[in-house]
Order: C-alpha cells, then sequence, then structure tokens
C-alpha cells in the first residue's frame, strides 16, 4: 500500500506537552494514533505515552503482515492501554490514576477503521467535503444527541467527559469500519487543542485545498493563533490514502518492499526524557529517517 503522512505537535502555552501521536506499519497494514494526557490528573504525558506503547506493541504482535480483525484489534488494544494505566498507578501507589484520550485508525486492504475513547477526533475528508467525525464523548456531544430523549441538567459542564483511559470504570470505545477508501481520501487524528479552537469548516477547508505538507502546520499555527497566550496543546496527524495495489510512484511511504516480518513505528517505545518534551519536525524527520533505513537493511536479498 501507499499512503502520504504528515504529524506536528506543539505545546501552546502550557508547562508541557501532555499529546502523544505516533504511526506504525507493515506490508500490508497501517496503525495511526494519537493521545492526549487529560490535565487535574497526575502525569498525562505519561498516560498518552502508555496507551500508544499498548496500541502498537498490540499491532507489533498481530499484523502479521495484516489484522485479522481490526475493529476487535483496536477495542482490545485501546482497553490494554487502560489496564497499563490502572497497573501504572497500583505500582506506584498513586492516590489518582494517569488518564487520557485516544484515537487510532488502522487502514488495512482498501478500507479505514477507527476508534475511540474521549474527545481527542478523526475527520475523513473526501473532494472537499465531510465524509466523517467521531463523536467527542462528552456532556455537550451526549446532550446534542439526546436531548430529545433525556434532558441533561443544565448542572453539567458539558465539556467535561464522561469517559477516558484510566477512569475507574471501563472506558466506552466508540468503533467504525470498514469504511470504504478513495485515492485521494484524507484522515486526521487530533487533540482537542485544535478543534477548540478551529471550526470543522476551515479544517475541512484547509485540507481539501492545500498539499498535506502544508494543511497540517497550517491548521497548526491557525489553533495557535485562536487559542492565544493559553492555548491548549494543539497535535495533529494527516494521513493521505493512494492506493492499496502499490502502483510505482515517488510519492508518500510504499510498504511494498517490507518483508512479512518487517514492523516500522514513530512510536517512543520507552518513557524516556523526551517523553515529557515538545515534539518537533527534527525528531519526526529524524524517525523517520531511521525506520526508513531498517526498512532498507531488512528488505535486502542476502546476496545484496
Amino acid at each position: 500500500m501507499r499512503f502520504s503522512v504528515y504529524q506536528i505537535s506543539r505545546k501552546g502555552g502550557r508547562e508541557k506537552n501532555e499529546d502523544r501521536m505516533g504511526y506504525c506499519y507493515t506490508r500490508e497494514s497501517g496503525l495511526f494514533a494519537l493521545a492526549d494526557g487529560m490535565g487535574g490528573h497526575p502525569e498525562g504525558e505519561v498516560a498518552s505515552q502508555l496507551a500508544l506503547q499498548a496500541l502498537a506493541a498490540a499491532f507489533q504482535r498481530e499484523a502479521k503482515p495484516s489484522l485479522k480483525n481490526p475493529i476487535r484489534f483496536l477495542q482490545e488494544a485501546i482497553l490494554s492501554g487502560h489496564h497499563q494505566l490502572l497497573r501504572y498507578a497500583t505500582e506506584r501507589a498513586l492516590v489518582d490514576t494517569p488518564r487520557t484520550t485516544v484515537v487510532a485508525c488502522v487502514l488495512q486492504g482498501n478500507a479505514a477503521y477507527w476508534a475511540h475513547c474521549g474527545d481527542s477526533r478523526l475527520y475523513l475528508v473526501r473532494k472537499g467535503q465531510l465524509q466523517a467525525r467521531t463523536r467527542d464523548h462528552s456532556y455537550m456531544e451526549l446532550q446534542e444527541s439526546l436531548a430529545h430523549v433525556v434532558p441533561i441538567d443544565a448542572r453539567f459542564n458539558r465539556s467535561v467527559l464522561f469517559t477516558c483511559l484510566g477512569s475507574p470504570g471501563k472506558p466506552v470505545v466508540d468503533t467504525v469500519g470498514p469504511v470504504p477508501l478513495l485515492p485521494g481520501d484524507r484522515i486526521v487524528v487530533c487533540s482537542d487543542g485544535l478543534w477548540s479552537s478551529v471550526s470543522d469548516e476551515v479544517i475541512v477547508d484547509m485540507l481539501s485545498t492545500r498539499a498535506l505538507q502544508d494543511a497540517v502546520p497550517d491548521l497548526v499555527e491557525e489553533a495557535l493563533r485562536n487559542g492565544g497566550p493559553h492555548s491548549d496543546n494543539v497535535t495533529l496527524l494527516g494521513v493521505e490514502w493512494e492506493t492499496v495495489e502499490d502502483a510505482d510512484s515517488t510519492v508518500g511511504i510504499s510498504t511494498r518492499s517490507l518483508g512479512e516480518d518487517v514492523f516500522a513505528s514513530t512510536i517512543q517505545a520507552t518513557l524516556g526524557d523526551s517523553a515529557t518534551g515538545d515534539l518537533d519536525e527534527a525528531e519526526i524527520e529524524r524517525s523517520i529517517r531511521e525506520i526508513n533505513e531498517a526498512i532498507r537493511r531488512t528488505s535486502r536479498k542476502p546476496n545484496d
């Protein structure tokens, strides 16, 4: 398969960046994910990192080179991240458990599958139109969906989430798929730092009228400007789907030459010092170069 990807994360006006993002892929499957550590609870950056690590580890185990059941994979991998957070808090005797939202998308065959918990979002844009968007697990979205059935008390803070990873109860994980893909379709996953400052209409317009490598940073900069000096962390990962057949092309990432056991990932495997730092383009480009070099090494024939 062949796809293009571009990602960026900015700290904004916060003391630290608690957003994490990344992607993994094999010859026949790709995983694109983002997590947003929640303020008001300890170690949000650890929560988001652990959630992504759980997804990446499960993907590495199960994508051989494709996933047997992408929807079940997403559900189980996200819940695995939840259990990792509970275990982390128990082992360190924390009074409260680190918590995070998460959104993840699998591209496989000619289709997309996605899942989310919390208010990190996925957008699917096709030919200038918004085809799909996740619905936040917040009282605001719940009220909009159910107000005609069960009115929600106005005393609720409507922006508060009613589920996340690391919560005392079992998280709510919504899934969608398979959704057939067409060449040129764009999928983005983002933290609430983006969509709370930039309207859906502007997001769709920028994704439809600009090259992916321009639309992603432009959207992030727009969110930072609109958010002002107290802007939230803003993180966005964008993917443009090209083809499953992987015809000859110089555009994007090709997985055609990968061996069946080759697994590439930009998701950090450990909780080192850099886990609490800002994610910049230099780090991302370095990770991509390392992945591409590993792919070249493992795909060489023995006699090369």
